[in-house]
């Protein structure tokens, strides 16, 4: 009898030890092939199982979440979706999340451990905290102004305030409204083949994910370059520019719109868009320092992030003397996103330093403690001092005197620069129209914002393209905008 009761015994801590082994194989080193499978809903039921926190513009919440009754409970929900589309970005139960939406996801989901309270409570929750929100820098009549301003056309704004780095606006039209891909039926199905298949690419975020050729908004680049190189040292001074400009080592002859461009001095130069004195310039210079010109306000730059990513504008250094002539007249692979060319401006206005841009103000719990606060990112020196100066009073002059005036505003400086951007084979299609600029209101001490405005008018005859027509009314109206909101607080 004592030898059976050993045997069934030694029989049960056989199977216990079995069953042990087992648990631990499955919950070890196949938990991720299970917690992985696509039949497991599991972590997205417990996902949609609580309110998504909320994205804040001007101390206002532009999302929401909508209880659906269903399985998948709590679906996302925008107010204004197209205006705040290119910020937010969607979160859709098919396809994910974009924009601020990704990149602040544990923050608005709930998951980020930094919402949770001290380590000794969290066992007592469900493991879920509720969702933190997010707050934005985007100014809602900045915002309002760009959306408007750029109407049915497509293109897209950026506006920073110069001294600090915040995202005052960030627009890209045609736009959709994210609310149409929240869900998971065939209605948010319909809405994403659409969207896809729309040959204007409303989900594209023009602003920081696609490049442009620059025009004659990258002359202030150029011009930096020649003022701290020593390549110019008087505004006012005659250059040793002939026009037509034979592009070194080439037949090819570059040619002005503008009038007298033959040795004009950089101040007549910039002021009307002269061609020839800027690809001149840019080969005196040389391609190492305009490329650290370039470098310096943030072309070829990979890691940019706002925080979620940017598309990298671009300075080819690998040219001839040629193609180092086009390069500096922002065509050839010159190529810059809106954001790219408002830092440029914000460099300008804030004494020849640059500060890398943000979005996100800070993140929150759901009853308002702070999480994390963004503070104000390190400037780093792209041009002397001296050389900024002089820069902004070229800037203003575009605007006083040359092709910008469309930009002015009463009780204002303001500084900017044009751009007709030739592109397509044999630059057979039609230009976009660039401004870049800044302002400072009479009773301001320091530049409010920097806006750059880049418009592709398709539709539009060839001729009435241009900066100073088409992009400058917008810029003009996002700087008003910002110089007329009532002070924070």
């Amino acid at each position: 009898m004592t030898r059976c009761i050993r045997h069934a015994e030694a029989f049960c801590v056989l199977l216990l030890s079995a069953l042990l082994v087992n648990i631990a194989w499955l919950q070890v080193f196949q938990s991720p092939r299970y917690g992985g499978n696509a039949a497991n809903r599991r972590p997205a039921i417990a996902r949609y199982q609580q309110p998504r926190g909320e994205i804040l513009v001007g101390g206002r919440p532009v999302t929401g979440s909508k209880d659906t009754g269903e399985q998948l409970r709590f679906e996302r929900t925008y107010m204004d979706g197209p205006l705040y589309a290119p910020v937010t970005g969607f979160a859709s139960q098919l396809y994910g999340t974009t924009f601020l939406e990704h990149s602040e996801d544990g923050v608005l989901s709930g998951s980020d451990p930094m919402l949770a309270g001290f380590g000794l409570w969290r066992g007592f929750g469900d493991g879920q905290s509720p969702g933190g929100n997010v707050v934005t820098t985007i100014d809602p009549a900045a915002q309002r102004a760009a959306f408007q301003g750029l109407g049915g056309r497509r293109g897209a704004v950026a506006a920073i305030e110069p001294t600090s780095g915040r995202i005052l606006a960030m627009v890209s039209t045609p736009s959709y409204d994210p609310s149409l891909l929240s869900g998971n039926g065939p209605t948010a199905s319909a809405a994403w083949a659409r969207l896809n298949g729309d040959p204007e690419q409303p989900m594209l975020n023009r602003a920081v994910r696609q490049t442009y050729p620059p025009g004659s908004t990258f002359k202030v680049v150029t011009a930096a370059a020649a003022l701290d190189a020593g390549v110019v040292r008087d505004l006012d001074e005659p250059t040793d520019s002939p026009d037509p400009y034979l592009l070194p080592g080439t037949s090819t002859w570059l040619y002005n719109e503008a009038d007298d461009c033959e040795d004009a001095s950089l101040r007549h130069a910039f002021e009307w868009s002269c061609n020839t004195v800027f690809a001149k310039l840019g080969v005196d210079v040389g391609v190492g320092r305009m490329r650290a010109a370039a470098e310096g306000f943030g072309f070829n730059d990979k890691e940019a992030g706002i925080p979620f990513s940017v598309a990298p504008s671009t300075f080819d250094t690998k040219v001839d003397r040629a193609q180092l002539a086009l390069s500096s007249i922002g065509q050839y692979n010159t190529r810059a996103t809106p954001l790219e060319m408002a830092m440029v401006a914000a460099a300008v206005a804030n004494g020849g330093q640059v500060r890398s841009p943000y979005l996100v103000e800070r993140t929150t719990r759901h009853n308002g403690g702070t999480v994390s606060a963004a503070g104000s990112p390190p400037a780093r020196q792209v041009m002397r001092p001296a050389t900024a100066a002089r820069l902004r009073e070229l800037m203003a002059d575009v605007v006083t005197e040359g092709t910008g005036g469309n930009a002015a505003i009463p009780g204002a400086t303001v500084g900017g620069k044009t751009g007709t951007a030739q592109h397509g084979l044999g630059n057979a299609g039609t230009p976009y129209a660039w401004f870049v600029s800044w302002a400072q209101g009479d009773g301001d001490m320091e530049p409010k914002v920097a806006v750059a405005v880049v418009v592709e008018d398709t539709s539009a005859r060839r001729g009435d393209i241009s900066g100073g027509g088409t992009a400058a009314p917008i810029a003009r109206a996002v700087m008003e905008a910002v110089l007329h909101a009532p002070p924070a607080g």
